[in-house]
């Protein structure tokens, strides 16, 4: 006895069907969305860097390398210009704040997400988030005002008393100063570390805490011995937002700086930065040789934060590997 089967076989789907049926579920739809999304961040930074590339043509083909390495600035007479005072007061500045605010930050980020009271939590949690919110130009004026005549101005003078032998602290003591500059610059950043490494602690699984007490470990160890290794690449990611905060900050750091053409190694003297030099200057570059040296150093800027968020997700992936964890800031 045959059997015979017979295999239905739906008609074909006119072009409109296939486009709805294609596009139905959304998943390809949101794939696409994200992939504009990143293709066009890329494309942002590249045009970025080609516009600084451009419109730094004419002191690249004039000074080279040796802009990155002299100090002489005289748009004025001999229209010559060298970008190392500010190279340096940039880094000077970002190296006083990070080493401030680390352990205030991450001090602090401890303390709300593994020992403070219920009560005082959200609250503090709150004002800490409010520092961030605050206008840098508000952030100048009350350094200005407030924050160098009755705490930085005292610790230079303290600091040159005491160790006045050393080239970091040696005078005079003018007030506005690189080392004004970090500490305000420190308040400006711990909100940043603060805020990410609080998330980056309240991310880790109970599980590790239980074990760890579980185990016989104190308060302490298992927050030293198993929460900060945990979260490391986490803890690292948030010092890399607040060093490029750090970086680039402009009127606080222009308005207590001291604005001045300092290659003294001390502290206690006024400087300048690669933000302040720009944001005094651009609107007096009269010629063109003079606006394309300020551009110049906002593209040194732009290369030396690409270079150190790339050697930061290194460090940061170098990290998560070797623990086998990850936690995002």
């Amino acid at each position: 006895m045959t059997v015979h089967s017979r295999i239905s076989i739906p008609p074909a789907l006119s072009f409109p069907a296939r486009i709805r049926q294609f596009w139905q579920h959304g998943d390809r739809l949101y794939r696409g969305l994200l992939l504009l999304a990143t293709l066009l961040i890329l494309l942002l930074v590249i045009a970025i860097g080609y516009e600084l590339w451009q419109n730094s043509l004419l002191s690249r083909q004039k000074f080279g390398w040796n802009f990155i390495i002299t100090s002489d600035w005289d748009p004025a007479l001999n229209q010559s210009f060298g970008a190392l005072p500010f190279i340096l007061g940039t880094l000077i500045t970002s190296v006083i704040a990070l080493a401030v605010a680390i352990p205030l930050g991450l001090g602090t980020a401890l303390f709300l997400a593994e020992l403070a009271p219920n009560w005082l939590r959200q609250p503090l949690g709150f004002l800490v988030e409010l520092l961030a919110a605050v206008p840098s130009v508000v952030y100048g004026v009350w350094g200005l005002f407030v924050y160098i005549p009755l705490f930085v101005r005292p610790l230079a003078e303290g600091l040159n008393h005491t160790f006045g032998f050393l080239p970091l602290f040696t005078g005079p003591v003018y007030g506005p100063s690189r080392l004004a500059a970090g500490l305000l610059l420190a308040i400006m950043v711990f909100p940043t570390i603060t805020a990410v490494s609080r998330d980056v602690f309240l991310a880790i699984p109970n599980s590790q805490r239980e074990a760890a007490l579980a185990l016989g470990s104190t308060r302490w160890e298992t927050i030293w011995q198993v929460l900060i290794p945990y979260g490391l690449s986490g803890l690292l990611g948030a010092v890399i937002l607040g060093l490029g905060r750090a970086l680039g900050e402009t009127i606080a750091v222009t308005m207590v700086i001291g604005n001045n053409l300092d290659l003294s190694a001390s502290l206690l003297h006024p400087g300048y930065t690669m933000a302040s030099i720009i944001a005094n200057e651009f609107t007096e570059a009269t010629y063109n040789l003079y606006l394309h040296a300020l551009i110049e150093i906002g593209l040194i800027l732009f290369v030396m934060t690409l270079l150190i968020n790339l050697v930061a997700r290194l460090l940061i992936w170098r990290v998560a590997r070797r623990s086998g964890t990850e936690v995002r800031a």
